[in-house]
This record gives C-alpha cells, sequence and structure tokens, in this order.
C-alpha cells in the first residue's frame, strides 16, 4: 500500500515564476515525471488557486498548486530473473552495479529484459511513483553506461530520494577515459544543456538551456588519452558525454558526440583498443546519499568493469 497522501500543496517560489504548470510539478521532488504531470492536469487531478488548469499555464510567486494523484496502477512490467550485482540492499532502498548494455526501464523498444524486470523478480514490491513502467526508479544511467544506481522500496524513499538529487545533496562521481589529454588538471564546465536544434536525439550545448555545471580532474594521463574523473553538480541528460565533448574532451566510444576526436590517440596498439571500444567509457563510479529514513551518509563505490579495466591496462602499455 502507498504511503503517498492523497493531496500535496505546493506553492510556487520566486525562483519558479514563468514556469509552466507541468514543468513545475516535475521538478517538484516528488518523483513524477513531467508526462505524468501532464496527464494529472488534463484528468482533472491538479488545480491552481482551486481552479482547474492546463499544463502549459505560466505560474505567478504564491500560487496554490494542489496535486492529488490518482491511485497506483497495477504494474504491467513483468518481472524477470535477470542477475543483479546489489552493492546494498535494506527494506528503503537498493543499490545496483549496472553492467554496460542493460537498459534502465522498459520503453519503445526495450519492453523488457530491462533492470526495472529484474528488480521486481528481485524486490517483489517498489516504490510507484516513478508510474507503472519505472516503479522505483530515482535516477537512471544510460543503455551503454555502467556503475552505481540506486532504486526505492517504498514511497517515502522514493520521494526523499527524489528531493535530494533536485537539491544536489547528493554527490555522483563518474570516472570517464577520455581522447585527448587535457592541459590543466582539473577544471570546471559550466554550460547549458538542451535538446539538440536539429538532431532530436543529441543534447547540446545550447544558450538558453538548462543550467549544468561539471567538476573534472586527471586522474591519469597516457599518450592521446586520459582517465578523468567527473563531479555532477546537476543532472542533465547525457551531461558528462556532452560536456567533456564540449571542451575537446569526447569520450572514448561515444558514437553520438565523438565525432572525429578519436585522431588524438594516434596510431598505436592502444588506439586500436580505443577505435575498438563499444561503448561510450563511462562508469558511474560512486555515489553518495543520506539515507531516506535514517539520515546517515552512506557511499556506495562500483569497481571498474572488465572492458574499462582493459582499456586502460592496453593505455597504460603504451604510456
Amino acid at each position: 500500500m502507498s504511503d503517498q497522501p492523497s493531496t500535496i500543496r505546493l506553492v510556487v517560489p520566486e525562483d519558479a515564476v514563468g514556469l509552466r504548470l507541468d514543468r513545475f510539478i516535475a521538478g517538484s521532488g516528488h518523483g513524477w515525471s513531467r508526462s505524468q504531470a501532464t496527464r494529472w492536469i488534463e484528468a482533472g487531478h491538479v488545480t491552481r488557486n482551486g481552479r482547474p488548469s492546463k499544463p502549459a499555464q505560466l505560474l505567478a510567486a504564491g500560487d496554490m498548486v494542489d496535486v492529488s494523484p490518482p491511485p497506483p496502477t497495477v504494474s504491467e512490467v513483468r518481472p524477470q530473473a535477470i542477475p543483479l550485482a546489489v552493492l546494498y540492499e535494506d527494506e528503503q532502498l537498493i543499490v545496483i552495479d549496472k553492467p554496460p548494455g542493460l537498459v534502465v526501464h522498459p520503453a519503445a523498444g526495450n519492453p523488457d529484459g530491462t533492470l526495472v524486470n529484474a528488480l521486481l523478480a528481485h524486490c517483489r514490491d517498489l516504490s510507484g511513483i516513478g508510474g507503472v513502467e519505472r516503479p522505483g526508479i530515482v535516477h537512471r544511467l544510460d543503455k551503454d553506461t555502467s556503475g552505481v544506481l540506486i532504486a526505492a522500496k517504498t514511497d517515502i524513499a522514493h520521494r526523499a530520494l527524489s528531493l535530494s538529487f533536485r537539491w544536489r545533496t547528493t554527490d555522483k562521481r563518474y570516472l570517464a577515459v577520455v581522447y585527448g589529454a587535457p592541459n590543466a588538471d582539473e577544471g570546471v564546465v559550466d554550460a547549458p544543456i538542451a535538446r539538440h536544434p536539429s538532431e532530436r536525439k543529441r543534447m547540446a550545448v545550447v544558450a538558453g538551456g538548462r543550467p549544468a555545471r561539471t567538476l573534472w580532474w586527471v586522474r591519469e594521463r597516457f599518450a592521446g588519452t586520459a582517465l578523468v574523473e567527473c563531479r555532477l553538480v546537476t543532472g542533465r541528460t547525457h551531461q558528462v558525454r556532452v560536456h567533456m565533448a564540449h571542451i575537446g574532451h569526447a569520450l572514448i566510444g561515444d558514437q553520438t558526440y565523438a565525432g572525429r576526436q578519436w585522431r588524438a590517440v594516434g596510431d598505436t596498439a592502444a588506439a586500436a583498443a580505443c577505435h575498438q571500444f563499444p561503448r561510450q567509457a563511462l562508469h558511474a563510479w560512486k555515489l553518495t546519499i543520506t539515507h531516506p529514513t535514517s539520515g546517515a551518509a552512506m557511499t556506495f563505490e562500483a569497481p571498474l568493469p572488465a572492458d574499462i579495466a582493459a582499456l586502460l591496462a592496453a593505455l597504460r602499455r603504451d604510456g
């Protein structure tokens, strides 16, 4: 049974003035998606200052938005006995070391065989806030990104974790192998991200996009490549991939954003390993959170997967 209250009141702050109603609800930290918000508004489950509204309604400071989520729909996603590398689990949450190639939740083209299917088989019950196709999912990793991923087992945990990601109180660290060795040992990329204006499957640095900030440090240098640690201050789609490509150091194996940066590697055995690498060389290495009920700080780490470890070994052999 859900512990979610029947109606939740959201008061529009000054920094949300002019925001669309559906975007405001999706960004409120309760784990609701924009598509959910749109459906609920259109079905009459949302009022603004006591009256029905529309998804595109622009908000004013002090507006009172009442959201009455409909009863949870029984999930149609079927449990599947897919092996999971569990880093931690208790009654509130589960932390997984996601392998590369595993899609997080069902979507067009991936109706099953996902992490959610595996979680439903392992846990039997997950938070319903994420919707029938995304039970328990608080944050996501791309299909070909490996590493630490957390899922909520209760609605209390889902709300608390969603708020912590929204308020940026989590600490997300990634390891990436990039083309070109940066001149500096560390840096900051502070550049807004939005959909590419003409290629809708890509993200890009776009003026007027959503604020995005990535801190990075060089962990190890090789001939024409480097191992970089990235800390995400924000959590935009493809953020590490877009930001590193933006500063001229795209991820090895990134078919979407690398372009012709592979030339930086030269013509060596290591270069061949880079060219043949089958995915973006990105690993969600470490995640620090506050436990949703105990309040304890918890850090989870996922070891480097075999493919990135082998790539680094090849790079080290060539210097």
